[in-house]
């Protein structure tokens, strides 16, 4: 009796915010059974369609699509969450015997997924609520505090970072252990790098820059202030991780009559800039393993198998 082929390895897509990497991934997926599968932090949620280039109904109809757009704008989410989410989607994907193609450019989810997840306690609602209190009126206390309390915390994060800095005093509050002694407790991945064809798409800085120019303009003609004014009627509130859609604070501000249209997409050009460079910087510091891809010089799915094992 011969047995069936193994299927093939996962395809891991991590790259810069509008580095293309969606429409590599949608390539790949046409060579092969496959379903491509979300890793970015703010596509899982359904009130942002067109801010955050979720794919749309043609790239939809091409393969089976998971984690996208499937979560409220009230709710919490979490990388822990996304880690269990996605290990039922590979599950059902070896059932069926489809490859899974996980893109995305939130590079937390790719490290937790590839290098396992601390499992730390959920946070109970009462100290959420007061870190953001403090961060709202006298944030310096949150580094204060972390300071005193946990400076092995202190000194390994960006103090500067104001979500960071309050997560690590909220961990410390709920549980009464440091954030990095958690983080530096042994823990399994779900999907080990040596198990994955993994990559991450690249190009000098002024060609991701005019990319991002060019990607806002067309989210604007496609409406993307109709869709920031029915978040707005859905319950906008700019603290909580739903809202964080990049360009998003800009053109509510322009909807407020606070910014003219033209400052408001400046500065939100200038945001998805800035937020391409953190992720860059962490592409380059924490998944060196993975195997660069050139997305200037126009990759395609028929390039990755040069360039790596996919």
């Amino acid at each position: 009796m011969t047995s069936s082929p193994a299927p093939a390895r996962p395809i891991l897509l991590a790259g810069p915010t509008a580095c293309g990497k969606s429409a590599l991934a949608l390539s790949l997926a046409r060579r092969t059974q496959a379903c491509v599968i979300n890793a970015d932090a703010l596509q899982i949620y359904a009130c942002w369609k067109i801010l955050t280039a979720r794919p749309g109904p043609d790239e939809l109809e091409v393969c089976p699509h998971a984690l996208y757009g499937h979560v409220g704008i009230a709710e919490r989410y979490s990388v822990g969450r996304w880690v269990r989410e996605l290990e039922a989607v590979l599950e059902d994907c070896a059932a069926r015997g489809i490859r899974p193609i996980i893109v995305g450019g939130t590079g937390l989810y790719f490290t937790a997924l590839t290098e396992g997840l601390a499992e730390i306690p959920e946070i109970p609602a009462e100290v959420r609520k007061a870190g953001n209190r403090i961060r709202a009126e006298t944030p310096w206390k949150l580094v204060h505090e972390l300071k005193e309390k946990d400076p092995v915390t202190a000194a390994s994060i960006d103090l500067r970072n104001a979500a960071r800095t309050q997560r690590a005093w909220e961990v410390l509050t709920a549980t009464g252990i440091g954030l990095r002694t958690w983080l530096d407790r042994p823990h399994r991945p779900l999907l080990p790098l040596g198990d994955a064809a993994a990559f991450v798409m690249e190009g000098p800085s002024a060609w991701l820059r005019a990319r991002i120019e060019n990607r806002f303009a067309e989210m604007l003609e496609k409406g993307a202030i109709e869709e920031c004014r029915a978040v707005l009627d859905a319950g906008y509130d700019p603290d909580t991780p739903s809202c964080r859609a990049l360009g998003a604070r800009e053109l509510m501000s322009f909807i407020a009559g606070d910014l003219p249209l033209e400052a408001a997409v400046e500065r939100a050009v200038i945001r998805t800039r800035q937020y391409a460079k953190r992720q860059r910087t962490w592409f380059r510091n924490r998944m060196q393993g993975w195997t660069r891809v050139p997305a200037h010089a126009g990759v395609t799915a028929d390039d990755l198998v040069h360039l790596g094992p996919a």
